[in-house]
């Protein structure tokens, strides 16, 4: 045979096992370092039973542990007034034996206990009556709104029930024993239920004024979670701000829940988003991707290869969120040359030549180069936040539902819960009894 034939053959083959081997390899390395919570935008629980080493984004504050100087406490007080004094007050000497009754008591020291009262259920009557006047006309007065045939449940139960169910979590059959055990109430399930659809339809008022504030916003945290909803995929979006919390039950989780919901778009919002795709579909002012979830899939490329491109562009967004904590609004007119640091080290990272061993780098890098103009905004804008944690923890409880009662039924119970949580939420952002809010909106 031919000597150079044979070495263009070896040649081919060495190729060949060469790309074999980088594959593998490739494989290798993401296999002994799979995607988690701490290293992606993969939610917790998807980690199942693996139990991934810690890894915070949170920079130590050099601060210690618990409450800092200056920090106001919540101590349990002492009434001036009590409701109930009861006195003790010695009867006999315990030592001689003799009767002191007649011996002026002096007070020596108080101690309080707060205690609750047994808690029972009150039975209003509603007695209508009639009147005939003189002229020969009868009038008959009319009953209270809400005021059913026969017996039904006040406004404020109602409301109890609500709160519970949606901001406390309590499934409907522990919700009926506590009402029968604490309250000393009866309620069956299906009551239950039925009391929390009612307010949750008086509240669709105060939800439509909490979709609108979305629309004029100017900024929104968006985020979404899957959620079963009669045994099917269901899905539950959020569009957050300091002061509002809207939530949407779907069966969807592209752009059409969004359109179907602000048809208008979000004109004077900035969008702060996990670079879903659909967000970038609808009307916006401008976008910010989170760079939380960055930080995390850098995370992951640092796992996998240990470059020090991962590690660069870590070191990168680290500084220019600590850079946007010491920002002032009035700062924001006068920041053209940090920005035009910033933004230059970006484009030099971005454009920095990645090994092709090194694959996951290489999609970070292509998505990081789509959505360029939206990873630097919040350097542009004071109010808006470089990640979207806002959003995550607004939810979260979405999450915390379904882990202690499992999927809804219907979608009708779904949206229940979407317009119940929207309304408390809000209410606790604006400082308000998330109870009260809901008596309030169920009596009227």
């Amino acid at each position: 045979m031919d000597p150079f034939v044979e070495i263009e053959r070896l040649k081919k083959i060495i190729l060949e096992q060469s790309l074999i081997i980088a594959d593998l390899k490739s494989r290798l390395d993401r296999s002994d370092n799979p995607k988690n919570s701490n290293n992606s935008s993969i939610p917790p629980s998807h980690d199942y039973s693996r139990q991934p080493k810690t890894k915070s984004l949170r920079e130590s504050s050099g601060k210690k542990p618990g409450g800092q100087p200056g920090h106001e406490g919540t101590t349990l007080e002492m009434v001036h007034v009590p409701d109930k004094i009861i006195e003790h007050i010695p009867a006999f000497c315990n030592c001689c034996g003799r009767d002191m009754s007649n011996i002026q008591e002096e007070l020596i020291e108080r101690r309080q206990e707060v205690v609750l009262p047994e808690i029972k259920p009150i039975f209003v009557e509603h007695q209508v009556f009639q009147r005939t006047c003189v002229c020969g006309h009868t009038i008959v007065a009319d009953f209270p709104s809400g005021i059913t045939p026969g017996v039904s449940y006040g406004h404020n139960i109602e409301s109890l029930v609500a709160y519970m169910n949606a901001r406390q979590f309590v499934p409907f059959h522990r919700l009926a024993e506590m009402f029968r055990y604490v309250f000393n109430t009866p309620i069956s399930e299906g009551a239950l239920v039925s009391a929390i659809n009612r307010v949750a339809q008086k509240a669709v008022p105060a939800y439509e004024l909490i979709r609108k504030r979305v629309e004029t916003a100017k900024v929104n945290g968006g985020d979404e979670t899957g959620m079963k909803i009669k045994g099917e995929k269901g899905w539950f979006w959020t569009l957050q701000g300091k002061l509002f919390t809207f939530i949407i039950a779907s069966l969807n989780r592209g752009s059409q829940t969004l359109d179907e919901n602000f048809p208008k778009g979000f004109g004077f919002s900035v969008l702060v988003h996990d670079c879903w795709r659909c967000y970038f579909k609808v009307t916006a002012l401008a976008h910010q991707i989170c760079l939380a979830h960055l930080l995390r899939e850098f995370n992951h490329v640092s796992d996998c290869y240990k470059i020090k491109w991962a590690t660069d562009f870590k070191q990168l967004l680290v500084e220019t969120i600590a850079f946007k904590k010491t920002l002032l609004p009035e700062d924001y007119d006068k920041l053209q040359y940090q920005r035009t640091e910033f933004e230059e080290r970006l484009d030099k990272l971005l454009q920095e030549p990645i090994n092709d061993q090194h694959p996951i780098a290489i999609s970070l890098q292509d998505r990081l180069i789509k959505y360029r103009q939206h990873i630097f905004t919040f350097l542009y804008y004071h109010q808006v936040p470089p990640d979207n944690n806002g959003s995550e923890r607004a939810i979260r409880n979405v999450k915390v539902k379904q882990k202690i009662s499992g999927m809804f039924m219907s979608l009708k119970g779904a949206q229940s819960f979407a317009i119940l949580r929207s309304v408390i939420d809000t209410a606790i952002k604006n400082n308000q009894n998330p109870l009260v809010a809901l008596s309030q909106i169920n009596a009227l």
